[in-house]
C-alpha cells in the first residue's frame, strides 16, 4: 500500500454521519476503508483529526498561474485539491502568437495580473484550446485543474479587433462553434462567458464577450448541446434590477432549450438603485429546475471585498500627493506619513476624490479607480472572523478623522489591511444563499485580482466561521458542500467522496483549529510583481491523487496533480 491514513474520523462528503476508520491508498485510488493492518510506504496518524475528500473550487482564474506556479496557491493551502479555471470568458486559449501581448493586456485589466508577469511567466506553447490543455497536462501541478473555453478569448481569436466592437457574422459564429466543439472533445469542462458591466478592457471598454448578442450565445451553447456535453458558466449582468431580470429570463430559456447545466454567481448587494435580490436569483434557479432545466448558483462563504494596504493598493493612490509618496520605498513612505505637515496635505487631498454613486464596482475598478471611501463600509481588518470594526468606528474611538486613522493604523502595523465589502455584506444573506440546495459553495476567484481581493480561503472560512463559530451548518453538511456537491455539479464521477475506487484526493484537518490566517503581501509573481497570499491553520495534510502534497501547510515537493478532462475526452 502506498499510503495509510490511520485512526482518523471520516467525514466522507455524502453528508452522512462521521465514523472512525483507516483509509488505504494505492495507485492514486482509495482501495480500502476500515481497520487496515497492511503496511504502507507512508503513514499519517490522523488520531483526533478529520479525514474528508479534498475540497473542490469551481470558480478560479488560474489559467496563467498554472504555467508558473506548481503549487496552485492560494487554493492549495486551504485543503483544495481540484479547481476549475477559465471562468467568465477569460482564458489564454485559443490565442494566435501575434496576439499574445494583447490577450495579456486584456487579462490584466480584468484579473489584476500584470502583463509583464503573464508575458514572462507563461511559456505560450499553444495556439488552440486542445494545445493549451496539453500544455497544462505537461506542467508540474500540485493540484488538479479543469478548464472552460472562454468566450472573450474565443471571440478575439476568431474576430481579431472586431471582437471589441462588432456583432459576430454567421461565419464568425460558425468558426467559434466549431472551436467550442473541438475544445469539448479535447476535454474542456464547458464554455464560459461574461455579461458583467464590471468586466472591461484597459481603455475601459467592454470585454469581448459583452459585445455578443443572445443569438451568438445561443449557438455557442447549442454547439455543446449537439455533443450532449459541457457546462455553461456565465458572469451575470449586475447593472440593475431590470437588466438582471432580462438576463435571468434568457438564462432560463437557454437552460431549457439546450439541456446543458448553467452556472452563475449569486450575489446580494445594496449598492444599486434597483438591486435584484438573491432570493429572486435563487427563485429563478428553482423555477428552472422545476421546468426540467439544470441550473446552479455559486456563492462565496463571506463578503467579496476589495483589500487595501500600505504594501499593495490604497484608495488614495491616484491622488497626486499620495502618488508621489507611494512611489517611495516603504520605510520612506512611513517617514513621510508621520510628518505632521505632509499628513495634513494628504488628508486635505482626500476631499478631491470623486464622490460615491449608487453603482456597482468590481474589485479591479474599486481599487484602481476608487471613489471616495464610505468609511462606515471600510473595515480595519483585525482577524478573519467577519467582526472587524469600520474605519469610521475606529476613528470615533480615537477622536480623529478617518484618513488620519488609516495613516495611524498603518504606521502602527505596516501589514494592516482594510476591507471594502462589495457584495454579500450581510451574514444572513450569505447564509441564505449557502442554505439553498442549488447554490454551490465556491466562487473564490483564486488566481485573479491578485492584489485586490482574497477569496481563496473560502473553504477554511466555511469550516471555521459557519461550522465552528456560528454552528449554522454541521461539519458533515459543510464538507458535503465543499466536496461532493461541487464534484456532482462539475460532473467529476470519481471525486468528492471518501469511497473505495475513488481518486485519493483527501484533506486531513483539525475541526477545532482550522481557519484562514491573515493575508499578507508578497512579491513572488514572475518579474517580482506583488500579490496577496493567505494560508491556513489546522490542516495536517492534503493528499492529491494518492500523493501527500502538503503537510502542516508546507509543500512536500510531490506534485501529482492532473488535468480533469470532460467526459468526451475520457470516453475517447
Amino acid at each position: 500500500m502506498d499510503l495509510l491514513i490511520k485512526n482518523g474520523t471520516i467525514v466522507d462528503g455524502s453528508g452522512g454521519a462521521r465514523y472512525q476508520a483507516d483509509v488505504g491508498v494505492k495507485g492514486g485510488r482509495i482501495v480500502e476503508i476500515g481497520r487496515i493492518r497492511t503496511p504502507a510506504d507512508k503513514v499519517i496518524d490522523a488520531d483526533g483529526l478529520i479525514v474528508s475528500p479534498g475540497f473542490i473550487d469551481g470558480h478560479t482564474h488560474m489559467d496563467a498561474q498554472v504555467t508558473w506556479d506548481p503549487l496552485g496557491s492560494c487554493s492549495c493551502w486551504h485543503g483544495v485539491t481540484s479547481v476549475m479555471m477559465g471562468n467568465c470568458g477569460f482564458a489564454l486559449a485559443p490565442c494566435k502568437p501575434e496576439e499574445r501581448e494583447w490577450f495579456a493586456q486584456c487579462l490584466e485589466a480584468v484579473e489584476d495580473i500584470p502583463t509583464e508577469a503573464i508575458m514572462s511567466g507563461v511559456d505560450w506553447s499553444w495556439e488552440s484550446f486542445p494545445e493549451y490543455l496539453d500544455a497544462v497536462d505537461r506542467a508540474t501541478k500540485g493540484i488538479n485543474y479543469g478548464a472552460y473555453i472562454g468566450h472573450s478569448a474565443l471571440r478575439m481569436y476568431v474576430m481579431g479587433e472586431r471582437a471589441l466592437s462588432d456583432k459576430a457574422t454567421d461565419d464568425d459564429i460558425a468558426k467559434m462553434a466549431a472551436a467550442v466543439q473541438e475544445a469539448i472533445k479535447a476535454g474542456a469542462i464547458g464554455f464560459s462567458t461574461s455579461l458583467s458591466t464590471t468586466h472591461s478592457t484597459p481603455d475601459g471598454s467592454p470585454v469581448a464577450s459583452r459585445y455578443a448578442d443572445w443569438a451568438e450565445i445561443d449557438q455557442l451553447v447549442g454547439a455543446m448541446a449537439e455533443l450532449n456535453a459541457g457546462i455553461f458558466q456565465v458572469g451575470p449582468d449586475v447593472s440593475s434590477g431590470t437588466a438582471q431580470k432580462e438576463f435571468f429570463e434568457e438564462m432560463q430559456r437557454i437552460a431549457l432549450e439546450s439541456g446543458r447545466p448553467i452556472m452563475f454567481g449569486t450575489i446580494a448587494t445594496q449598492m444599486l438603485d434597483d438591486p435584484t435580490s438573491w432570493q429572486f436569483q435563487t427563485g429563478v434557479i428553482d423555477d428552472t429546475v422545476a421546468k426540467g432545466g439544470r441550473m446552479f448558483g455559486q456563492s462565496s462563504t463571506r463578503p467579496i471585498s476589495v483589500v487595501f494596504s500600505m504594501k499593495s493598493n490604497l484608495p488614495f493612490d491616484g491622488l497626486p500627493g499620495w502618488q508621489k509618496i507611494r512611489a517611495l520605498p516603504l520605510e520612506e513612505q512611513k517617514r513621510h506619513m508621520a510628518d505632521p505637515e505632509i499628513r495634513r496635505k494628504l488628508v486635505e487631498e482626500e476631499v478631491t476624490m470623486r464622490p460615491r454613486v449608487a453603482e456597482f464596482q468590481g474589485g479591479g475598478d474599486a481599487s484602481t479607480n476608487p471613489m471616495r471611501p464610505d468609511y462606515e463600509n471600510l473595515l480595519a481588518m483585525q482577524g478573519v472572523d467577519w467582526n472587524d470594526p469600520s474605519v469610521a468606528e475606529v476613528a470615533r474611538q480615537r477622536n480623529a478623522g478617518p484618513v488620519e486613522t488609516m495613516l495611524d493604523l498603518m504606521l502602527e502595523n505596516e501589514d494592516q489591511m482594510f476591507l471594502q465589502p462589495l457584495v454579500n455584506k450581510k451574514k444572513e444573506d450569505v447564509k441564505g444563499m449557502l442554505k439553498h440546495p442549488r447554490t454551490l459553495a465556491t466562487f473564490s476567484d483564486s488566481g485573479a485580482h491578485v492584489c485586490q481581493e482574497m477569496g481563496s480561503s473560502l473553504q477554511t472560512h466555511m469550516l471555521s466561521f459557519w461550522v465552528r463559530d456560528r454552528q449554522d451548518f454541521t461539519l458533515e453538511e459543510a464538507v458535503r458542500m465543499l466536496t461532493f456537491d461541487n464534484a456532482s455539479a462539475w460532473e467529476l464521477p470519481d471525486r468528492g467522496l471518501v469511497r473505495t475506487g475513488y481518486a485519493a484526493d483527501l484533506a486531513v484537518f483539525d475541526a477545532d483549529t482550522i481557519k484562514p490566517k491573515l493575508p499578507t503581501v508578497v512579491q513572488d509573481l514572475p518579474g517580482g510583481a506583488k500579490r496577496l497570499v493567505q494560508k491556513a491553520e489546522g490542516i495536517a495534510a492534503t493528499v492529491v491523487n494518492g500523493t501527500v502534497a502538503f503537510e502542516n501547510g508546507e509543500s512536500t515537493g510531490n506534485f501529482a496533480g492532473q488535468v480533469l478532462r470532460g467526459p468526451l475526452a475520457t470516453a475517447s
